[in-house]
């Protein structure tokens, strides 16, 4: 669905900031009501601090106005806290001064509720097209159940920003944890009596022996037989019951922990997985999964099994204060020699870990360059670096695994001791002194004790996994915990923009470089200007493109877009409101009109044709037997270089930028496939500014402007025969690519004055 603004067209950057619109006019009584619509939510939400652009917003097929859903969602996706309700009058009445409630009409359109007054019956309603200070309408109860649906769309900031935030490390899994605070009680609940209700058969083993075994008493006998039936159920009951809610609160945090995880992966700045290697990134990001499976899965049984202790050991100690003091020494022992090997352990499993991620990062660049690997036979190359990884792995696996085997040797005679010899020590104590213990109670006993033992146990493997999880959780925060960019992507200006650059002495160096990609770059282009960018490799005419789409904000000096600084400017929009063309440029797996509309679901088979259309691309897509909705391979394999760049500047076209830019974009064609691009440049530059880099001078011919770069310097800047007659640099350049040209009509004098053989 295209939504109309006022004035017709697409949604101008005004309303996209999400600006107030003043005054209303004539045009703004024929605004249709779904623009209304997303004008009340656009407001609610800037009441929060949030800025929504209305081109951001896609409604679902078929609807007619924008539903409860879709309007949460598009909330959502921005940062926000929303939740779609049906709320009856007797409700929002009493509500009293709140924050702007959406309210949602029956033509379409929508209320902003501000206030109540439950004694005079009354609301005040605000129209979502004037501005804050325009006082709020009173509205009664009759009139507004002629206008309103029912349906509300309730907006509040989110309150979890500095936890999503925050660094990924243990306290942050713990926090994740404590917000299923309702399901957690639930399972300690139920937990607490399964642990009462395991004390029970213990119990009725003992009134077996010692009172129906010894005194063939048949009547106790099904006594204790019901009871233990009626036991059963309620443990199967409770048993059950607590696995539904352990399967519950795990399957939420593994969701909650996986969405925190992969938006802090997609805020993370392109500067960082330029100098990262990808496969040891995403060996890294694979790492928060074992931390996951641990928090949820066996540090929460361990927990669980805890209670047992606190049931169970007071009913040890009152059968028999000896074996119960036994039970525990053995057990502490056992968490003794786990802590003294911890050490090592986390030492060969921090290497061990490091090695399955080098040898990831191998495994994806020779899956990623396979193309590479064979057409240069480095089959063998890459098999070498493969076996060495793997014996690196299996180098620390194996003496990770031994130092494991040890530590179970050295605590295997404790753990015999709880489960063997306890019992003789019992049976010892029912010999000697039948007042101290019976052979019921010590049945009993070993009964109750192994469920002890297990928690203690359990509790010492605990600590011995955690050393391998705390090695994991380093691994993932090393990429995770890298400063993002979400600051940047959610807050700022949302200005109209045109398309108007200033440089005014901007100086930028790279990370860790000691000198200046830019320096001093002075130079200023009016909105609608045809810019070209030239100069020798590494004078820096990428450095300027990488400035303007925000992907480096840390240089000096000032560079405006129609006079706002750029670092001002919400990255997320500004993003949004350019086009850019990359010399290699990545298609997803999917449809061609999939492509062309990514991130713009909003628009339509027409809106994919035209851009297309603009981009000299629709002759080759008709010619495919199904057109738009021909299916890409990944890796762009079933396309040509020259199509794939022109579905690439039809992407980049389709939301009518204002400024685009074209970083070597003409580079990697065929002649004829950049002859054609090259052709449909000046219909694309109308009404636009364009940003050009080309090493190929004679595609820069026709650009109003050209910026000539030396050494991180702007030298220059005019048309194209302004500059050959003023400027060495680029006069260089342009004789340097076309002395093919200039050659040839020397030649051609030089044989002129020749004639054939035989006819002197």
């Amino acid at each position: 669905m295209q939504i109309q603004p006022p004035t017709g067209g697409k949604p101008s950057g005004r309303d996209g900031a999400g600006q107030n619109a003043g005054p209303e006019t004539s045009e703004q009584k024929r605004v249709s009501p779904v623009y209304v619509r997303l004008r009340a939510v656009m407001a609610a939400a800037r009441y929060h601090g949030i800025d929504l652009d209305i081109r951001d917003f896609a409604a679902e097929p078929g609807e007619a106005a924008p539903s409860p859903a879709s309007l949460v969602r598009w909330l959502r996706a921005q940062g926000a806290v929303a939740k779609g309700m049906r709320l009856r009058w007797r409700y929002i009445v009493k509500l009293g001064y709140t924050p702007p409630i959406v309210l949602l009409f029956r033509d379409g359109s929508a209320g902003l509720m501000v206030r109540s007054d439950p004694e005079k019956g009354i609301i005040w309603l605000r129209d979502p097209l004037k501005g804050e200070g325009e006082p709020p309408v009173p509205v009664d109860e009759l009139r507004v159940r002629q206008l309103w649906t029912g349906d509300a769309v309730l907006i509040k900031r989110r309150s979890d920003e500095s936890e999503a935030d925050a660094n990924f490390d243990i306290y942050w899994f713990a926090k994740m944890v404590m917000r299923e605070k309702q399901g957690l009680r639930d399972i300690v609940f139920t937990s607490m009596v399964m642990s009462i209700l395991q004390i029970f058969p213990a119990l009725i083993v003992m009134q077996v022996i010692d009172r129906v075994v010894n005194y063939h008493s048949m009547a106790t006998l099904v006594s204790l037989s019901g009871f233990i039936i009626i036991l059963t159920l309620y443990e199967i009951l409770l048993t059950y019951a607590r696995q539904e809610l352990t399967l519950v609160v795990t399957t939420r945090l593994d969701a909650r922990i996986s969405l925190h995880a992969f938006n802090r992966l997609l805020a993370l700045p392109l500067e960082f997985y330029e100098r990262e290697q990808v496969g040891e990134v995403l060996g890294r990001f694979a790492a928060i999964f074992k931390v996951r499976d641990f928090m949820t899965g066996q540090a929460l049984n361990v927990i669980l099994d805890a209670f047992v202790l606190l049931t169970i050991l007071p009913v040890l100690f009152f059968m028999s204060s000896t074996l119960a003091w036994l039970t525990l020494l053995a057990a502490g022992g056992i968490g003794l020699i786990v802590v003294i090997m911890l050490p090592a352990m986390t030492r060969l499993s921090g290497k061990r870990v490091r090695a399955e991620m080098q040898r990831g990062a191998t495994l994806y660049e020779t899956i990623a360059g396979i193309r590479t690997v064979k057409t240069l036979a480095l089959e063998a190359t890459r098999q070498a670096e493969w076996d060495e990884r793997v014996a690196n792995v299996i180098r620390w696996r194996l003496a990770s695994m031994r130092i494991a085997n040890w530590s179970n040797t050295l605590v295997m005679p404790l753990n015999l001791f709880i489960n063997r010899g306890v019992i003789l020590i019992g049976a010892y104590l029912v010999i000697t002194d039948s007042n101290t213990m019976q052979g019921g109670a010590l049945t009993a006993f070993m009964m109750l004790g192994g469920r002890v033992a297990a928690p203690l146990v359990g509790l010492a493997r605990l600590m011995e996994t955690f050393n391998e999880v705390s090695v994991s959780l380093g691994e993932a925060g090393a990429v995770l915990n890298q400063p993002t960019e979400t600051h940047a992507l959610t807050h700022g200006m949302r200005p109209p923009i045109k398309g108007a650059l200033s440089f005014s002495h901007v100086n930028f160096s790279y990370p860790g470089s000691t000198n200046k990609a830019l320096a001093d770059v002075n130079f200023e282009i009016p909105a609608g200007t045809m810019l070209g960018l030239v100069g020798r490799s590494g004078s820096g005419k990428s450095t300027i493109t990488r400035l303007l789409q925000g992907v480096s904000r840390h240089y000096e000096g000032y560079l405006r877009l129609d006079g706002v600084d750029l670092r001002e400017i919400n990255l997320h929009y500004l993003r949004r409101s350019f086009g850019v063309v990359l010399q290699d440029n990545f298609l997803f797996r999917g449809t061609i009109q999939d492509n062309i509309t990514a991130g713009r679901p909003g628009f339509t088979l027409e809106d994919v044709i035209r851009a297309a259309r603009l981009a000299g691309a629709e002759e080759f897509i008709e010619r495919m037997p199904a057109g738009y909705e021909t299916w890409i391979e990944e890796g762009s394999t079933n396309i040509s270089g020259g199509q794939r760049q022109r579905l690439a500047i039809a992407r980049a076209v389709i939301s009518d930028p204002k400024l685009m830019i074209l970083d070597e974009a003409t580079s990697a064609l065929d002649p004829e496939s950049e002859a054609l691009v090259n052709a449909n440049l000046k219909h694309l530059a109308k009404g636009r500014t364009m940003v050009i880099v080309s090493h190929r001078l004679s595609s820069l011919v026709d650009c109003d402007q050209i910026a000539v770069m030396d050494q991180g310097r702007a030298i220059d800047i005019g048309p194209h025969a302004v500059l050959l007659e003023r400027c060495d640099v680029y006069r260089t350049l342009w004789h340097q690519q076309n002395r093919h040209l200039e050659e040839r009509p020397a030649h051609d004098e030089a044989h002129q004055g020749e004639q054939p053989v035989g006819e002197a």
